[in-house]
């Protein structure tokens, strides 16, 4: 393992990275199959277990906790019982900053996943209900969030824009980053617009939402699409997620890092990785680390994540162990 990047991950402890974005309550529902129903042609699941993770923007802090930052999230969370289940998770923390998790009447965004299996097996996802709020945030809890954000904003080390399109990141917010991203790290994820994040120190899409920025249906040419997004988006680095195929990172000068896979590629369950590639990244800079350097982190850090099954978090033994066993893998840089 390069001794530099074990010494880069020892300095995450006690970072100060603030995270505003979307916050959702992941259910998980574990069950296990023992007849038929009379009611209709499917099997009835005898409810075993069921278990909340902070998803989302959530399972960025969570990563982030785990690290050992200091976190301060920013973003709504609704008076209920699935707000209720984040609130006290994240309040086991002493490392979190709950001033910014402001709560309001209409519904947690959640997704239910009901997973079924015998008792010694693998349990399979069977289904999963997503329920969001129609009803739009008020503009007086709005402003609570922005106020909070120019209040801490000066004093942290970096920031992560979590955006899942639930509403948590306006225009607003998104114009405060871009000033923000002058002077300071904010590191940028968007499921559906990340054509608004212009300006941001670095945007880590996957390869399907880099496509889609650029209006194009997918190809192999991943340096022209990276080039393209550099092109027009005024990032200072891209950091494009391929699953099995690794990572691709475009710098402002024209360099390009492919970065190979960690670990095994016979992946678990990529659900959050995107988020853990974000929060390890962003921690990373924070800690000094140049793009490069913090890519090869974060990548060590999915590699991790994706053999977990569910919203997972890496802890720093695990990120290092991984750093330890696969830092023999070789880049090409184009």
């Amino acid at each position: 393992m390069n001794a530099g990047l074990r010494k880069l991950t020892e300095g995450f402890k006690g970072k100060k990275i603030c995270v505003v974005g979307d916050i959702i309550a992941d259910i998980y529902i574990f069950g296990r199959p023992y007849r038929l129903s009379r009611e209709a042609p499917v099997v009835v699941v005898k409810h075993e277990e069921e278990r909340v993770y902070p998803g989302s923007a959530g399972n960025t802090i969570n990563n982030l906790l785990a690290l050992g930052a200091h976190v301060f999230p920013l973003g709504f969370v609704g008076n209920d019982n699935a707000g209720d289940r984040i609130i006290d998770y994240f309040s086991r923390y002493t490392t979190i900053d709950m001033g910014g998790l402001i709560r309001h009447d209409g519904e947690t965004v959640t997704k239910t996943r009901i997973l079924a299996g015998d008792t010694h097996t693998s349990k399979q996802q069977v289904i999963r209900i997503d329920r969001e709020s129609d009803k739009p945030l008020a503009g007086s809890v709005r402003s609570l969030l922005l106020g909070r954000l120019k209040e801490i904003g000066p004093s942290m080390d970096a920031f992560v824009v979590s955006d899942y399109g639930h509403g948590a990141v306006d225009e607003e917010i998104i114009g405060y980053m871009r000033g923000m991203a002058r002077n300071a790290i904010v590191v940028g994820d968007s499921r559906y617009r990340l054509k608004d994040f212009k300006e941001l120190t670095l945007i880590t899409p996957n390869e399907a939402e880099a496509y889609q920025l650029c209006g194009m249906d997918g190809g192999d040419d991943i340096e022209k699409l990276g080039r393209d997004i550099m092109g027009f988006m005024g990032v200072a680095a891209l950091l494009i997620t391929r699953g099995n195929k690794g990572m691709t990172l475009f710098l402002r000068d024209g360099t390009i890092h492919h970065i190979p896979i960690s670990g095994k590629d016979d992946v678990a369950d990529v659900t959050g990785a995107g988020d853990t590639v974000c929060a390890v990244a962003a921690l990373s800079l924070a800690s000094g680390a140049d793009f490069y350097a913090a890519s090869r982190v974060a990548n060590y850090a999915a590699g991790v994540v994706v053999m977990k099954r569910g919203t997972a978090t890496v802890t720093m033994e695990e990120l290092q162990s991984a750093m330890e066993t696969y830092g023999k893998n070789h880049t090409h840089t184009g």
